[in-house]
């Protein structure tokens, strides 16, 4: 199950400050879907954009306001 995937690569992302910045430093939210795939966590950006708000562990998931974009 995707949200799973996802709350285990969350999970992983607080014990690994690389992969926390990696994170952090990628645009949209299927950026860090493709960075996850590659650690074998497979979820969509649009799965990780509905768990905006929400905490995952010491996580809490913020959708990025990026130039440009309409709200």
């Amino acid at each position: 199950m995707a949200l799973d995937q996802l709350e285990a690569f969350l999970k992983k992302m607080q014990s690994e400050p690389a992969l926390k910045s990696e994170v952090v430093a990628a645009t949209t939210a299927d950026d860090v879907a493709r960075i996850a795939l590659k650690l074998g966590f497979e979820f969509s950006g649009d799965e990780l954009l509905r768990m905006s708000g929400k905490k995952v562990g010491r996580v809490t998931v913020v959708k990025k306001a990026t130039p440009g974009e309409y709200n």
